[in-house]
């Protein structure tokens, strides 16, 4: 009975430090990581379509851009209006989708810019701080993402400092083009939808009275 014993413990304890070690493994996630999950990002690889539109509104002026993006193929349909959709797919983009191709990444920025920061290698991260944050004056965590000034895509050496809470979800953001130190624009992340799983801020209002919104959103998945 004592031998018996001894056995059993002896199995939990080995039992006890595969499981120690199991967790001392685990890779921890990175400021980045943890704020995509927040936003859905583990249901991406599902995802075989996203369709939006992009709208600007300021007093009585609007404007907007349709586009159906399929990432898995990478192609993308620019709804110009009801009658015309032009497509491309960016891996095979000629001089005369240059334009169109810039509007496309420049939108789907300000969907999925929690997404982006996985996505994009070439960009550097700071270390989060906690900071006053620069519309809503409260106290949040900060990180700043900086792009290169080489190979940084469409707009080299571009900085976005993004305040978030203890949830890791985006409340605002400071663009600053080139990283200068002074903001070139301050806007808020509000109104998140739920859309088979992507948490996706669907307005950004600005202090001029700017505000970027999102309609017509659909996540198809696979």
């Amino acid at each position: 009975m004592k031998n018996a014993i001894l056995i059993i413990l002896t199995i939990l304890c080995v039992s006890c430090n595969k499981n120690q070690k199991n967790v001392s493994e685990t890779k921890e996630l990175t400021i980045a990581e943890k704020i995509a999950n927040a936003h859905g990002y583990v249901h991406w690889k599902n995802v075989s379509k996203i369709e939006f539109t992009f709208n600007v509104d300021k007093d009585s002026s609007h404007t907007e851009r349709s586009w159906i993006w399929e990432p898995k193929r990478n192609n993308i349909s620019f709804l110009a209006d009801k009658d015309s959709i032009v497509n491309y797919n960016r891996t095979k983009i000629d001089s005369t989708k240059i334009n169109l191709d810039k509007s496309f990444i420049n939108d789907k920025f300000w969907l999925l810019i929690p997404f982006q920061l996985v996505w994009d290698k070439n960009t550097t991260i700071s270390e989060p701080i906690k900071t006053e944050a620069p519309i809503s004056k409260t106290q949040m965590n900060k990180i700043t993402l900086t792009y290169p000034n080489d190979g940084g895509g469409y707009t080299p050496g571009d900085a976005y400092d993004l305040y978030y809470g203890d949830d890791f979800l985006i409340n605002e953001w400071v663009f600053r083009r080139g990283n200068d130190e002074n903001p070139s624009l301050a806007n808020t992340f509000e109104t998140y939808q739920v859309y088979n799983g992507l948490k996706l801020a669907t307005e950004h209002k600005m202090a001029n009275g700017m505000n970027i919104n999102f309609t017509n959103i659909k996540v198809t998945v696979k």
